[in-house]
């Protein structure tokens, strides 16, 4: 982003309009004053037609330095090289112009290099000054060699020293733009990272509760239906429900540790993994659903980000199947091995019914952007949710009928099915 700071000339001082007048009118007081006492200094006349009209027109000039560098200058020169030409002065070509060849070198605006203008306007002030004082002046080489070599080591010293204020100004507009650019950095990251910090608290509160209320409305159904005909099968429910509740309870008060004492580990952790799948699918199955689970491999072995997402998955998958597919039978695979864990969750429930509740999600990258519009996008909270962890580990992600991704005999298999793939690094097998 361009910084505005940058087009003003080098010399300006950062404290205001008013400010910049006030310098404006005491460098031209001090001109005026310096080419007076100079005149004076160096034995030159002081007369009213010669020295004092002199010093108010430089003087004059300067108060446009700094919207116009390059035009006071020349103008000084011009009423220099009138005033030596025309007799009405005899000291100074070069040292009473300082203020004005200060302000061209040090101008450092894009498209206005003053530093090369004020450097060949003095070499052809010099040398236009040293012709004069050979030819017309009457003076001799050596005479004019002694005096413009002193005003030529002047405007030298004078032209390093702008140059060094240049470059100081721009070191420092340099560091004000890097302090500011980090700073927007800054902000950015912490942006970035609340954000990721809503997304996961956003995940956890709706896996955990949507889970919980599932399960223990699952299983206060069951007690209800049970309560007369078996009473122990309506006993082992409502345990069964308030199992699920103190867990859900120990889950969230974790996470308000986590949320309160950012960076300390929480009192108690939540048993959420793929080695704890089995207690979820024992928690989930009751008469009226199911559920069978298969797996294959070290699951202890998967590093944790890896095990909560799969516990994750599976726990979202099973309550979206209890909520909404009024299924018989669900089928959960988990298979870890060659560098990477693949989980799957099937049932054979009324996939028309859901997908009027929520959109499918084709298989996604994991470098594929989430934007409006996509089936992702427009997909409900749970399965965005599983996408989106899956997605951070690098992983890809699918939802839908079981017939968008099999078939047997070209006839639909029916059902829902949802799959992750995620890689696991550092596998050894």
């Amino acid at each position: 982003m361009h910084d505005r700071r940058m087009d003003r000339p080098a010399t300006a001082l950062p404290t205001g309009p008013h400010a910049g007048r006030f310098v404006d009118g005491a460098l031209a007081i001090v001109t005026a004053v310096g080419v007076l006492a100079g005149t004076a200094r160096f034995g030159g006349r002081l007369d009213e037609a010669g020295a004092l009209p002199l010093a108010l027109w430089l003087g004059l000039l300067l108060l446009g330095r700094r919207r116009w560098p390059l035009t006071v200058l020349l103008l000084g020169v011009q009423v220099v090289v009138v005033f030596h030409t025309s007799g009405l002065t005899d000291t100074g070509w070069v040292w009473p112009l300082s203020v004005a060849y200060a302000t061209l070198a040090a101008d450092d605006r894009p498209g206005r290099p003053g530093l090369p203008w004020a450097v060949a306007v003095g070499l052809v002030e010099l040398a236009f000054a040293a012709t004069w004082l050979t030819t017309a002046g009457g003076a001799t080489r050596r005479e004019a060699l002694a005096s413009l070599g002193a005003e030529a080591l002047w405007l030298a010293a004078l032209l390093a020293a702008a140059t060094a204020y240049r470059n100081r100004l721009r070191w420092r507009a340099e560091l004000d733009e890097r302090l500011l650019r980090a700073a927007r950095e800054r902000d950015l990251e912490a942006g970035r990272r609340i954000a990721e910090a809503r997304l996961d608290i956003a995940r956890e509160l709706h896996d955990v509760v949507g889970h919980t209320l599932t399960v223990v409305g699952l299983h206060l159904r069951v007690a209800a239906e049970a309560l007369d005909d078996s009473p122990h099968e309506a006993r082992t429910a409502l345990a069964t429900a308030q199992q699920v509740r103190t867990e859900a309870v120990r889950d969230l008060r974790a996470l308000v540790h986590v949320l309160r004492a950012p960076g300390e580990d929480p009192v108690e952790h939540p048993a959420a993994g793929a080695p704890e799948v089995a207690a979820l699918v024992d928690r989930m199955r009751s008469p009226r659903l199911d559920i069978r689970l298969a797996t294959s491999g070290d699951l202890t072995a998967l590093p944790a980000p890896v095990s909560l997402a799969v516990h994750r998955v599976v726990q979202e998958a099973l309550t979206n199947t209890a909520r909404h597919a009024d299924a018989s039978r669900a089928d959960v695979t988990i298979r870890y091995g060659d560098g990477h864990v693949e989980v799957s969750v099937t049932d054979d429930g009324r996939a028309v019914a859901r997908v009027a509740r929520v959109t499918s999600v084709a298989p996604v990258p994991s470098d594929a952007p989430e934007t409006p519009g996509t089936p992702e996008a427009s997909a409900g909270h749970g399965i965005r949710g599983m996408a989106e962890r899956v997605r951070t580990l690098g992983g890809t992600f699918s939802a839908g009928t079981r017939d968008t991704h099999e078939k047997t005999n070209h006839e639909p298999v029916g059902g829902w099915l949802v799959r992750a793939h995620i890689p696991v690094p550092g596998f050894r097998p």
